[in-house]
């Protein structure tokens, strides 16, 4: 997708890749911090499906800010080599007009946002002092975590550990990180871990917890993944970035949920309870957990705020 400006009356704003070079960690963070002081979002999701493909589609409204449709074709076997199996775009409509304002990269708003929003967690629940950081798998997040966080916390040390050693060294090696072999001596001294995997049972053990450890999940998004095991929820204060995309949708949540390991009562807060200063840290020694759980409304935040800095350029 080719960047460009287009007037209202010859069609919508083109916000393409090269948009990237003006997006800024923290400035997203703050942007996705002030959509939460917003009015909450009206979302939804509909999903068609062809054999092995499907079409996905988030919207999301939210008064004051505009509207925004993700429209996501997830082909399993494509075959245009080198474009990947997921691929899309954010149409971004005016809240004034209801008119077609914008098309955003799809990629580039969910990378932005996938990071993002685990970057804003950990910004309001790490310690501030935190530089010991463990990355748990080696694919497109992890290396936008890693970006990430230096971005929040200068000086950070990474380390990643992934199933595939070879995986974890080629990343290390390209971000300037260490990869490890052993999960649990790099869990016990980690202060802020992220596990950006696609595992369908628990890598990350309460026990490996370390006082004072912040942990992003991030991987799982289905009723049946999990990343982290019942300890580490039961050992933890428990924050989601929204109770309507997580606590009855993915199995990080949903599953201690049914089987009573947890209740909704242990969900301390989402993002929408930022302004009432509940979504926080409270003492150096807590362990605190936040589940990433995506949605449109944070698709429209980040385009939105892709929108905004392409314009200020």
């Amino acid at each position: 997708m080719t960047a460009r400006v287009s007037g209202t009356r010859s069609g919508p704003e083109i916000v393409g890749p090269e948009a990237e070079a003006h997006l800024d960690w923290l400035t997203l963070t703050e942007a996705l911090e002030a959509g939460h002081y917003l009015p909450r979002a009206e979302v939804a999701d509909t999903f068609l499906y062809r054999g092995k493909d499907t079409l996905l589609t988030r919207s999301a409204w939210i008064d004051g800010l505009g509207l925004a449709v993700k429209a996501a074709t997830i082909f399993p076997g494509n075959p245009a080599a080198g474009r990947g199996s997921v691929n899309g775009v954010v149409n971004l409509l005016s809240d004034e007009t209801g008119e077609l304002e914008a098309l955003v990269d799809f990629q580039l708003v969910t990378k932005w946002k996938t990071a993002g929003d685990s970057l804003l967690a950990a910004r309001k629940l790490a310690r501030p002092e935190a530089r010991d950081v463990l990355i748990i798998g080696a694919g497109n997040v992890a290396a936008s975590m890693i970006a990430a966080y230096r971005a929040a916390f200068p000086g950070a040390k990474f380390s990643i550990w992934n199933r595939s050693h070879e995986a974890a060294r080629k990343l290390a090696d390209a971000s300037g990180a260490t990869a490890v072999t052993d999960l649990e001596t790099a869990t016990r001294r980690a202060e802020i871990i992220a596990t950006t995997t696609m595992a369908q049972s628990p890598l990350l053990m309460g026990d490996w917890l370390a006082p004072g450890t912040h942990v992003d999940l991030i991987g799982a998004y289905r009723p049946d993944m999990r990343e982290a095991d019942d300890n580490a929820l039961r050992h933890a204060r428990l924050f989601v970035d929204s109770r309507a995309t997580t606590l009855h949708h993915i199995g990080e949540i949903k599953d201690p949920l049914e089987r009573g390991v947890i209740s909704e009562a242990d969900i301390i807060a989402d993002y929408y309870d930022l302004p009432s200063g509940r979504f926080a840290r409270q003492s150096p020694e807590e362990i605190t957990i936040c589940k990433n759980g995506g949605g449109a409304h944070l698709d429209l935040m980040v385009a939105q705020y892709a929108l905004q800095a392409w314009r200020a350029r």
